[in-house]
Parts: structure tokens; C-alpha cells; sequence
């Protein structure tokens, strides 16, 4: 199923939303300046004396054609990439390996949510932050969300780590922060109308979904692959979807603005009542 729209006005202009979108946007057209077919060199002797493994991006055909000793040679984006985003072993060893970056390491956490691994990647999460992420700026106000989405980036990252810390792969993209905005959308507004593709069979139909259904089933579907992954840890940071979306569902509570009940506590609060309201 893939969401295309809700049908719930924000009441506000989400200039955070649309900003956001923007920035990640424009570092993607950035990091396309960036050749796939010129080379960088990355020192591969700090990272074997250090973590014992060889950088990230390493190729052994082309390090037998180019490689110099020490110097292990990657695309221009990799390297980009690679010095940008963030890299479970380098973070919790808190060693900053070369390509190194012109700031605390920590930053990385920040850094490598503006940062994506192709066209079909940025565009996926970008549909998804437009779809729900203006509500729920309208719920919180434009600077607790911009807050909150950074703070949903972070704890997307710290449970992926948990899970991959000796990994040097480097873990980029903004869908655990985006998670993060699923999972609040959820809290507040759980019964609200999603347009939604749904193929059957080798047909696509376009339904009318509540939130409630489609997210829930999207969290179903990123643990359990979670889970099945867990042994490999293989390209999608499923534990990081997972830890932003619990980051989001938390979060929203402190971070709302007065007066707004979620969906959630409205739902809660007519069960418990003896009169059903």
C-alpha cells in the first residue's frame, strides 16, 4: 500500500515541513555533483589499525588496479557519503576515521538525515513527510516540530545502532526522522482518511484507508522484516523506522500544543466512559 494523500487540513502553512523537503532536496541535487566515475582515497590503515575492518566502499578489484598502500581508492560520492554519514562503529568507538568531518562526530546523527542513497529513496520519503508531516506541525507548532523531527532522527539512529554497532556501513536518509512523523500522525489522528494505492492482483485500486490501518500495518511490516533481517542486518535500517516511529508515538505528547487531545486518548477515553463518551 502506498499512501498518496490525507484529506485532513492542517489549519496552519507548515513551513517547516515544506522547508525541510527543500533541504533535503537540495543536499541530494548537492551530493549529485558528486562523479560516480572520478575516485577519492580513504586512509584503509586507520581503519584496519583501529576497528580491524577495511573503510566502507571498499572494492578489492579496484584496490588491486589503483589502491597505493595505505590509500584505498572510492567513487567521489561515496566518499562524500561516507564522511557524512553516520557509521555505527566509528560513533560508539567515538573516533573519528578519515574521511573525517569539520565538527564533533556526534553531529553526524544530523548530518546523515539530509543525506540519500538514490532518486527512488529521497522521493519515497519526501511523499510521505508531505502527507503527514503538515498535520502534525499543526499540532505541535512549527519550532517543537522542527524539534521534534530532528529529536525522531536521533532516536531512529540509537536503536539502529543498538542493533549494528560494530557495523561500518553508513546508515543515511531521513526515514527514520519521517517514521518519527508516522508515528505521532498515528497517536493524533488515528481514524483519519488516507488515499491509498492498494494493488490486487494486477490491478491498482485507489481506497480510502484509515490511519490507524496503514501505519499500523507499515510498523507490522518493519518489525517483523526487522526480525528476519536481524541475523544480516543487510541495506534497509529497519530498527532505525522502528525507533523513530516509538520516538514520534512518545514524543507528541510533551511536544503538542495545548488543548489538543490526540485521536488516541479520544478513543481511550470513550471506552473507559460508562456512557460510551
Amino acid at each position: 500500500m502506498i499512501p498518496i494523500r490525507d484529506y485532513r487540513p492542517s489549519g496552519i502553512t507548515p513551513y517547516i515541513t515544506v522547508g525541510l523537503i527543500l533541504l533535503n532536496l537540495l543536499v541530494y541535487a548537492y551530493q549529485l555533483t558528486y562523479s560516480d566515475n572520478k575516485l577519492a582515497w580513504i586512509d584503509g590503515c586507520a581503519w584496519r589499525d583501529t576497528l580491524g575492518a577495511t573503510p566502507p566502499g571498499f572494492n578489492y578489484l579496484l584496490y588491486r588496479k589503483l589502491g597505493q598502500g595505505c590509500l584505498y581508492p572510492v567513487s567521489e560520492r561515496d566518499y562524500f557519503v561516507i564522511r557524512y554519514g553516520l557509521i555505527p562503529a566509528e560513533f560508539w568507538l567515538g573516533k573519528d576515521l578519515p574521511p573525517t568531518v569539520p565538527f564533533p562526530l556526534w553531529l553526524t546523527l544530523l548530518t546523515s538525515m539530509f543525506l540519500h542513497g538514490g532518486l527512488l529513496h529521497i522521493l519515497g520519503n519526501m511523499l510521505y513527510l508531505w502527507i503527514f508531516g503538515d498535520n502534525v506541525e499543526g499540532a505541535m507548532g512549527h519550532g517543537r516540530f522542527l524539534f521534534f523531527y530532528l529529536a525522531c532522527g536521533a532516536g531512529a539512529a540509537m536503536l539502529q545502532m543498538s542493533v549494528s554497532a560494530g557495523s561500518t556501513a553508513p546508515m543515511i536518509g531521513a526515514s527514520g526522522a519521517i517514521a518519527g512523523v508516522m508515528g505521532a500522525y498515528l497517536v493524533l489522528f488515528p481514524w483519519s482518511r488516507v488515499l491509498t494505492i492498494v494493488p490486487i492482483f494486477f490491478f491498482i485500486q485507489l481506497i480510502e484507508v484509515p490511519a490507524i490501518i496503514i501505519l499500523g500495518l507499515w510498523f507490522l511490516l518493519q518489525f517483523f522484516s526487522g526480525l528476519m533481517d536481524l541475523s544480516s542486518l543487510g541495506g534497509v535500517a529497519w530498527f532505525a523506522h522502528l525507533g523513530g516511529f516509538l520516538t514520534g508515538a512518545l514524543l507528541v505528547f510533551p511536544l503538542k500544543r495545548r488543548g489538543v487531545v490526540p485521536g488516541l486518548v479520544q478513543w481511550w477515553r470513550r471506552r473507559r466512559s460508562p456512557w460510551g463518551w
